[in-house]
């Protein structure tokens, strides 16, 4: 059978090895952590909205683990879809971790057995016959169903009673066995791995092949289970928001305050919208009586996520699995709004000099993008950061305008300019908050509109950095739509709850 037919087909077989291994490796921390959070002492959150009407129920051991198990697997899942990069990743444990002390230990102390076996006189095949046992069963994973005749090679050439016989009667080479298995491995091998197939021929010492053939089986299961994820993304579009919507309403079922987080985020919101607050935000009065007062809530609420304070905060229960995307937005929007602000406080302060002077913004944008390229890292010093920052506008300022005939900036101006970019750096400097409001009001209008035939119009002064905000702007419209389509149903009863009694107390 052609080798390629073998690579394709035997792909398909890893979709299950290929949820064990997320599971395992990416995504078992992250559904642990949301386990950790929704499973809770069967006391009353605090934050529900309304008080339970019965006893909180209690869920056995066996319940909460099967409902973990739901979790682990909508989280997979979600993954898939949303990550188009998304691979599955061996696992090795951390560098000086007593867990890799551990495995080394152990796998050195493997292999040394085997060695010192096969330099018995005669020879102990014991271990060897272990391990081709077990490369054996993994060169049949690899098979479908009908590849038939490759089947009944491997199981003829590996036959481990037949191998038992040959070793007990001195007549076993186990170099011919290596060098079958190694012809295996090279046809259903990706392409990627050719090069790793022909080094293992040049091995002739017994003991590193079986090493070195082990850590290419593991290569090669980590490539067809990213094959079956590869081509198991298609199928996963067309159902996964019923999969996540049902494998949600199970957990929801075993624990009926699993959306308290979810209420409180939407009625926190909720606040702010009917009250035009806060003044800093995109957030405008809207009336109780407005048809488009859900709607406007739930866009608005999801803008509240890229200023969330992910520290003190609880996060709402239906986005754990996109927490991590939503704070990787909001460092990305800080940054870039520094940016702008820093930008557009020299260009101000230069005036027509340097206006559409060809290569200085990039240039100018570049330097900054550097410096504040560590700005949430424990490691980073603001104050000299933003002094740096001043003072490297101040001399490709003066570069510029001594190129081009203008009288160079003087010492007054210089400190001036410096002191205004050293101010961007609180939260509450007026040009700051005036570029975090443009950028906020951008990304509303991308929830707002339905169908993205282009790029809502560019706010004043974000024009420097139009490419970078267009793409989060994308990938943040991506994520809440979809989100949307999932628990939409949730959100639906969530708000008609929230707003009720947002009016009734306002007529109060």
């Amino acid at each position: 059978m052609p080798k390629e037919s073998d690579k394709s087909s035997s792909g398909e077989k890893q979709q299950t090895e290929s949820e064990k291994s997320g599971s395992a490796s990416d995504m078992t921390e992250l559904s642990e952590k949301m386990v950790e959070k929704r499973i809770r002492k069967n006391t009353p959150s605090p934050h529900r909205l309304t008080p339970q009407s019965s006893p909180p129920k209690f869920v056995s051991v066996e319940e909460l683990m099967e409902t973990a198990k739901g979790v682990t697997n909508m989280a997979l899942a979600h993954e898939i879809v949303v990550n188009g990069a998304f691979q599955v990743k061996p696992f090795e444990p951390a560098e000086g971790s007593l867990e890799k002390r551990v495995k080394d230990i152990m796998h050195q102390a493997f292999w040394d057995c085997l060695e010192v076996q096969l330099n018995e006189n005669p020879p102990s095949y014991d271990h060897a016959i272990k391990l081709v046992g077990e490369i054996k069963e993994t060169l049949l994973s690899f098979l479908m169903p009908g590849q038939g005749r490759l089947r009944r090679q491997i199981e003829e050439a590996l036959d481990l009673v037949l191998i038992q016989q040959q070793a007990e009667n001195g007549a076993l080479d186990i170099s011919k066995v290596a060098q079958f298995i190694i012809n295996m491995m090279g046809a259903f091998c990706a392409p990627c791995r050719d090069e790793d197939i022909r080094k293992l021929r040049d091995i002739t010492d017994i003991v590193p092949l079986f090493k070195a053939i082990f850590l290419v089986l593991d290569k090669m299961k980590i490539d067809m289970a990213n094959f079956a994820v590869s081509s198991l993304r298609p199928h996963l579009l067309q159902q996964s928001v019923e999969y996540e919507r049902k494998k949600f309403q199970e957990f929801l079922e075993k624990q009926p305050n699993a959306l308290d987080f979810t209420e409180k985020w939407l009625q926190d919101t909720a606040k702010d919208v009917l009250s035009g607050e806060p003044e800093d935000s995109a957030c405008a009065a809207v009336s109780t009586a407005s048809p488009r007062l859900p709607l406007a809530v739930h866009n608005h609420a999801y803008l509240r996520l890229l200023k969330w304070n992910h520290a003190s905060e609880s996060f709402p229960e239906t986005l754990l699995m996109d927490q991590s995307r939503f704070l990787e937005m909001q460092q990305e929007l800080e940054r870039l709004t520094i940016m702008a602000s820093v930008l557009l406080i020299v260009y101000n302060s230069a005036g027509e000099a340097i206006s559409g002077l060809s290569g200085l913004l990039d240039r100018l944008k570049s330097t900054v993008g550097i410096l504040l390229a560590d700005m949430h890292m424990l490691s980073f010093n603001a104050d000299e950061v933003f002094a740096t920052i001043g003072e490297k506008m101040c001399v490709e300022l003066g570069v510029c305008l001594s190129e081009h005939g203008f009288s160079p900036f003087s010492t007054d101006r210089q400190s001036a300019l410096k002191g205004q970019i050293t101010a961007v750096r609180l939260a509450d400097n007026s040009i700051r908050k005036l570029i975090d409001s443009r950028i906020q009001a951008y990304l509303l209008h991308f929830l707002e509109s339905r169908v993205h035939r282009s790029p809502p119009a560019l706010p004043g002064g974000l024009a420097p950095i139009c490419k970078e905000l267009e793409e989060i702007a994308v990938k943040f419209s991506r994520l809440v739509n979809y989100n949307k389509l999932v628990y939409s149903p949730f959100y639906q009863r969530i708000l008609q709850d929230v707003l009720k009694e947002e009016e009734s107390s306002t007529d109060i």
